[in-house]
């Protein structure tokens, strides 16, 4: 092997390693975990090739002279999206898991709900 060609291999291997490094951190890294309380204002099923279910939720209090804050969130889990229908009209805590990107088969957002805590 020449040296020529082992700097390529070398370069092919590094620049790999460095695509999944970023893959990996962009969309399967939790980036954080949080919990959103308040109402569901719509939930739907939705998507063209990738059906996944996406909703807002509607946080009540303050923010920037606004009586409310919507909440944009995506849910993977089919149990967990149909708990919500259950429970829609009730109160909940939605825990979230974010990411710093979003894939098409897991929703629109980069937050995904884990589970729901209703009140």
């Amino acid at each position: 092997m020449t040296t020529k060609s082992k700097v390529i291999t070398w370069l092919t291997l590094i620049l790999l390693v460095g695509l999944a490094g970023f893959v990996y951190f962009k969309f399967c890294f939790v980036y954080a975990t949080a919990d959103n309380t308040g109402t569901i204002n719509y939930f739907k099923k939705e998507g063209f090739i990738f059906k996944t279910y996406e909703g807002k939720l509607i946080q009540t209090g303050t923010r920037a002279g606004m009586q409310s804050n919507e909440f944009k969130f995506s849910v993977e889990d089919e149990n967990v999206a149909q708990a919500i229908r259950d429970n829609a009209d009730k109160p909940m805590t939605l825990i979230t898991k974010q990411y710093l990107g979003a894939l098409p088969w897991r929703g629109d957002t980069r937050y995904i709900v884990d589970s729901i805590v209703v009140r």
